[in-house]
């Protein structure tokens, strides 16, 4: 007579080996219907794959049918999972593309809204960190634009324009850095001028204290160490920087550092015109 504790063993045993026989069935079964010719039991086996959330190996049983439907009824379901489970494999750049294929030859699916979001979506997942090259990060606002311009009262419209948002601020983030290693490396003339593009390009962003800080710390070194035939128009550039950046942040954690700079500033124009 066995004990509760081998009892126990046994029946888990059991499971295991069940569990492994009904493993193996079903990927023979994946198997032979793979292998054979029959077209319609892919489809079949492929959409309950599909239905399971077994992307991968639906995704597999759809590549190889896929150019037998095409034309036929069952083709614009079939395309569309296609691309869905590339994109469930996280696959996005191939489900992006067939996404976009899908909105092109099935423009007025009910799923066409949903197909062309998704291929959006998927350019948005590509988009590398900001201190790459952000040629995905571009095609992937421009594509989400798309997106919102051709559906205005889409229920995905807000979260499109968070996509957007946090791209932009990518983009922001690469310009600002960029403009401020210049600062560090004391290319100050460089540092400036990228720092005035910054400003320009978003005027907006949550960064232009920030921007305008570092600008006026570049200007203002720019400004003493310049030669005297560029030093008076420099050092008034810099006090303008921090007027302006006074102006636009009163309280700024910044401001005490920033009106020493501005002291120093006013002391070497005095200096200078007595000099002249």
């Amino acid at each position: 007579m066995c004990t509760f504790a081998s009892c126990l063993k046994s029946m888990n045993k059991g499971l295991y080996i069940l569990l492994i026989a009904i493993l193996m069935v079903s990927c023979s079964d994946f198997q032979k219907t793979f292998r054979s010719e029959d077209t319609a039991a892919k489809f079949k086996m492929g959409t309950e794959l599909f239905e399971a959330g077994k992307y991968s190996k639906a995704h597999r049983m759809f590549n190889q049918i896929l150019p037998k439907y095409r034309g036929k009824p069952q083709a614009e379901k079939l395309t569309f999972m296609h691309a869905m489970s590339s994109y469930k494999m996280k696959d996005y750049y191939f489900a992006s593309y067939h996404f976009d294929k899908f909105t092109d030859v099935y423009p007025q699916s009910e799923k066409a809204e949903e197909a062309a979001f998704l291929s959006a979506k998927g350019y948005y997942y590509n988009s590398p960190v900001y201190s790459k090259e952000q040629k995905e990060t571009v095609e992937a606002i421009e594509k989400l634009q798309l997106f919102v311009n051709q559906y205005p009262n889409s229920q995905y419209l807000e979260e499109a324009n968070k996509l957007v948002r946090e791209l932009d601020f990518k983009l922001e983030k690469k310009a600002f850095e960029i403009a401020k290693q210049y600062d560090l490396i004391r290319d100050y003339k460089a540092s400036v001028k990228s720092f005035n593009n910054f400003l320009f390009d978003f005027p907006g962003s949550s960064l232009r204290e920030e921007a305008l800080y570092y600008r006026l710390h570049a200007e203002y070194n720019l400004a003493l160490l310049s030669v005297d035939s560029l030093k008076e128009n420099r050092l008034n550039i810099a006090v303008n920087y921090y007027k302006a950046f006074v102006k636009a942040y009163p309280n700024s954690e910044f401001l005490e550092e920033a009106s020493q700079w501005n002291k120093t500033l006013n002391e070497e124009l005095e200096k200078f015109k007595t000099k002249i």
